[in-house]
This record gives C-alpha cells, sequence and structure tokens, in this order.
C-alpha cells in the first residue's frame, strides 16, 4: 500500500481506569523495588501510544500494522488509583517512513504528561520473524 496517499486521522484519544494494576507500585520485581501507588510513567506512555496508533487505523492495510519508535514523554503530574486518564495524540507529519505525533495525557486534575512520538507502519508477519529470528540459536 502506498501510505503516501492516505492521511492519518488528525487527532485520537485512548482512556483508562486506573487499577492498582497500572501503579508504579505494580512494576516492582524485587523486594526492595518500592515504588509510590500512582499511574506508572510507563502505563501513561503506553496510553499514549495506543492513542497514536489509533491515529494510524485507517491508512493499515490488510497485514499491517503500526509500531512504535521513539518516545519523549514528560510525566508532569501525580495520578491516584480509582481514576480515569485520558491520552490524546495529535498527528504533526511525517519523517520518510516515520509518522510523528504530539501526545498529551490528561486526568481530573488536568495535564499530567506530554511530549512526542513516533510510529512506523510494518508488516505483521515481517516483524513477528523478524522478532523470532533475533532470538534463535545459530
Amino acid at each position: 500500500m502506498n501510505h503516501n496517499d492516505n492521511m492519518p486521522l488528525p487527532t485520537a484519544r485512548a482512556t483508562m481506569y486506573v487499577t492498582d494494576a497500572d501503579t508504579a507500585k505494580a512494576i516492582a520485581v524485587d523486594a526492595y523495588d518500592d515504588f509510590p501507588a500512582v499511574l506508572a510513567t510507563a502505563k501513561m506512555v503506553a496510553l499514549m501510544e495506543l492513542a497514536a496508533a489509533r491515529c494510524l487505523q485507517p491508512i493499515l492495510a490488510v497485514g499491517e500494522l503500526s509500531v512504535g519508535v521513539g518516545v519523549d514523554i514528560q510525566h508532569i503530574a501525580a495520578t491516584p488509583t480509582h481514576v480515569e486518564v485520558e491520552a490524546v495524540a495529535t498527528y504533526v507529519g511525517r519523517e520518510g517512513k516515520l509518522y510523528r505525533f504530539t501526545i498529551e495525557a490528561f486526568d481530573a486534575g488536568g495535564k499530567i504528561g506530554t511530549g512526542t512520538h513516533t510510529r512506523a507502519i510494518i508488516s505483521t508477519e515481517r516483524l513477528l520473524a523478524g522478532a523470532q529470528q533475533r532470538v534463535r540459536p545459530n
């Protein structure tokens, strides 16, 4: 598919309800890892990526998906559990094969995150085959 002939959605959104599993405390892997019970930056970034991916959904061909390539995100405010968070991605243009976005995240108190994100459109089959090839013994 020639992606130059189609345009991504200018803006897309993704929302989530913050649970205990979404907190920084939940990402601890050892007893000495101690993080607060607020929305983890990793979960906020994932929601932001999802919003950007939704911008690209209308231009994907069968057998394609979009993948995150880069993020430059600032997590500027903490969000407690039992609160809804919304990410808003705005398509700002293309650089070669990369699709560029500005992204913001909000909770009931206002903005909690901001930054930029890039995504690429690739063949699902090619991605999965490449991932398997990386971990196979020679």
